[in-house]
């Protein structure tokens, strides 16, 4: 490109050379070949088959050949029509039944009735729970709110005392089909956390009894109660710990020891009295303390700490209470020191700050000083994880104890006995 002012006039084009027109652009053999020259005609060439010098028969058909039948052909169409129709409507029916479309409920008609209750089998959770709901209960006493469980078809009831405690000897008892009755105290054991009731109804559904001596850390358990007044809760967790030796009560008030089965399973204020079930549906143990963060008992929540009395200490109890009015209280004989550890050196254990004469600890063979530092055992740390242990056992039971004796350290067998009152 140019803006002019150099223009010069073009120099005309060398004459052609022989064997090319004038004027054409291409070199001298363009002419020759056609795939170069743009003025060559344009030509489709096909190839021929080669021609055989030999000569060829005729294909001839054969008169007596069979001739293929359409029959077949058309059978099998019509019986994979047939089969894919039937297949497409059985699949329909069935996603418009599951759905809840097409069939099941008409324009301006009326629903179908709705499915009953799933069925669960009865070793599940949830077949455990439907198994054990319709024995506990929920326990209201003077604006506070606690549960239970029956133990008799006649209307005994298992639950704490600290529920019972603010009642007036009266209380109203609710089922979990929604029906309620009154129920009286008939005794209580303030040290032990359990009380007994009676509702005033008959033939009720009786919980199963386990045994608290043959779970293990780990297993499954269920929560039943009322927990914040939801009855007719349920939740889940497992055994955390054995033996966990709780020691409970408001200042100036009873004073109550536990050697409690731990649980991680949701419990409540609302929950106490309420059973600790296995995953056969045995009563294992009386959910009766939590931990909380919470600085007052109005603030304490679930934390993933709660404390279960184990059943076959709470059924003794009971069966006591029941039977006699009251509860007989298991103890060693000797009195220990529950505000530290067994002693000035600040080893762990019980110190037996005295020992009663003709009681199990002194025929024994244990004296005032010693420190227990183990029974059956389990080590204690000091004299609250001592009573708590004893009070597990029912009177007459023989314990191995491991205690000190200035650097010594011994054994001996103690045969457990009831308080005197």
């Amino acid at each position: 490109m140019t803006d002019g002012w150099n223009w010069r006039q073009p120099q005309p084009p060398p004459p052609a050379t022989s064997g090319a027109p004038a004027g054409s652009p291409w070199w001298s053999d363009a002419l020759a070949d056609p795939w170069r020259d743009p003025y060559a005609p344009a030509a489709v060439v096909v190839p021929t088959a080669p021609v055989s010098t030999g000569p060829q028969p005729e294909p001839v058909a054969d008169p007596n050949a069979p001739r293929r039948s359409l029959a077949p052909i058309m059978l099998i169409c019509l019986v994979t029509a047939l089969l894919a129709g039937g297949l497409g409507g059985t699949l329909g029916y069935v996603f418009a039944t599951h759905s809840g479309v097409g069939g099941g409920t008409q324009l301006g008609g009326a629903p179908l009735a709705a499915p009953s209750a799933a069925q669960r089998p009865p070793d599940s959770m949830a077949g455990v729970a439907d198994q054990v709901m319709p024995s506990v209960v929920t326990v209201r006493v003077t604006g506070a709110i606690g549960s239970g469980f029956v133990v008799s078809p006649d209307g005994y009831v298992i639950t704490n005392d600290h529920v019972v405690e603010g009642s007036d000897g009266t209380m109203s008892v609710s089922f979990s089909d929604g029906s309620s009755t009154s129920a009286t105290v008939v005794g209580r054991d303030p040290e032990s956390d359990i009380a007994v009731i009676k509702v005033a109804k008959k033939n009720l559904t009786v919980v199963r009894l386990g045994d608290s001596d043959s779970i293990a850390v780990g297993d499954p358990v269920l929560a039943f109660g009322s927990p914040l007044a939801l009855v007719n809760t349920v939740t889940q967790g497992i055994v955390s710990a054995l033996d966990r030796t709780i020691q409970a009560g408001d200042p100036g008030g009873t004073v109550r020891y536990y050697a409690a089965i731990q649980t991680d399973a949701a419990v409540n204020q609302g929950n106490s009295g309420g059973p600790l079930v296995d995953a056969a549906g045995r009563v294992v143990g009386v959910n009766s303390v939590i931990r909380s963060v919470g600085g007052s008992d109005t603030e304490a929540g679930n934390i993933g700490l709660a404390f279960a009395i184990p059943i076959n200490q709470a059924k003794r109890v009971a069966k006591d209470i029941i039977d006699f009015g009251k509860a007989r209280r298991t103890v060693i004989g000797a009195e220990v020191s529950t505000s530290g550890a067994g002693g000035s050196t600040g080893a762990s254990g019980a110190r037996l700050r005295s020992v009663g004469q003709g009681g199990p600890a002194a025929i024994a063979g244990l004296k005032s000083g010693d420190v227990i530092t183990k029974i059956d055992g389990h080590p204690l740390e000091d004299g609250a994880d001592l009573i708590a242990l004893v009070r597990k056992y029912a009177p007459a039971s023989v314990v191995a104890v491991e205690y000190r004796r200035g650097t010594k350290i011994q054994t001996a067998s103690v045969t457990l006995a009831a308080d005197a009152k």
